[in-house]
């Protein structure tokens, strides 16, 4: 295609419709078609786009000659049909023509370190997904996969890591141990009752913070006996020993925490903490 009409020969007025190309996104129309002579080399049906800002050639069509084109750093050479490789290891790639294009298939080609260049870069939700889908896999082994080729359907693309995987965040989270205290802030019994309920006991309590050491165990068929088993169990104990629960120190289960618990800490004058969710 040429903006030139001085340069073509034989021309024809033609409507051949519209040509998109990226120096304007509405394209051009095609309103003629001619021949350019260069002496060793006949370019034959070249269109004349007025709106294009350059010549355009079609590397598909020089080949539909027989010949041969050769792209360098510095130019584009067009060889004649004679021109024969006279080495194949020279030749690092081959790509297919298919529909006048020749399109890089990645799946058919096994990597090497002189091909990283033809991966794409992966979106971060397009590298989110397959770092979940592999079991949260690092994305440095992630990667490996890709330039092995050893996992089917994966894309052969570059995944990068944007550290917002809360599930690895938590997963590598360290808790500090609690320091030992030195000296009880418990000054009698029934002061504060540590309550928590356990699907299985496998190890003893290291609680520092009881001064009797008391402990007792209900055993439940479902949660939802908590509340009732705690109530009777506060008020028989203050009867027993003639002394008041001041601080009932639990986490934040709703089998503790709840409307009957509210109602009956209130009238208790009960006051109650909290630990932080999911941290025993």
């Amino acid at each position: 295609m040429t903006r030139n009409k001085s340069y073509l020969s034989d021309y024809e007025e033609i409507d051949g419709g519209f040509v998109a190309f990226g120096g304007d996104p509405k394209g051009g129309r095609i309103t003629g078609k001619g021949k350019i002579s260069t002496g060793k080399l006949d370019f034959e049906d070249v269109y004349f786009v007025k709106e294009l800002k350059f010549n355009l050639f079609s590397v598909s069509q020089m080949c539909d000659k027989k010949n041969s084109v050769l792209f360098t750093d510095t130019e584009c050479v067009v060889l004649s049909p004679d021109f024969k490789l006279l080495d194949e290891n020279h030749v690092l790639l081959r790509v297919p023509r298919k529909d006048n294009m020749y399109s890089v298939d990645l799946k058919n080609i096994v990597p090497s370190g002189g091909l990283t260049c033809l991966f794409a870069k992966a979106t971060l939700d397009e590298s989110n997904l397959w770092h979940r889908r592999l079991g949260h896999i690092n994305f440095k082994t992630l990667n490996k996969l890709v330039r092995g080729n050893l996992v089917r359907g994966l894309p052969l693309k570059i995944f990068e890591n944007n550290h917002t995987c809360v599930a690895c965040q938590k997963g590598k989270q360290h808790k500090a141990s609690y320091k030992t205290k030195t000296v009880s802030s418990i000054s009698q019994p029934l002061q504060m009752l540590h309550r928590f309920v356990w699907a299985n006991i496998c190890k003893k309590s290291n609680e520092k913070d009881v001064l009797p050491s008391f402990s007792w165990v209900f055993f439940l068929a479902t949660k939802d006996e908590t509340s009732e088993i705690l109530k009777t169990f506060i008020t028989s104990i203050e009867n027993l020993i003639d002394l008041k629960v001041k601080v009932i120190r639990y986490d934040n289960g709703t089998e503790f925490k709840n409307k009957f618990m509210n109602q009956f800490c209130e009238m208790k004058g009960i006051k109650r903490e909290f630990s932080v969710a999911r941290t025993p």
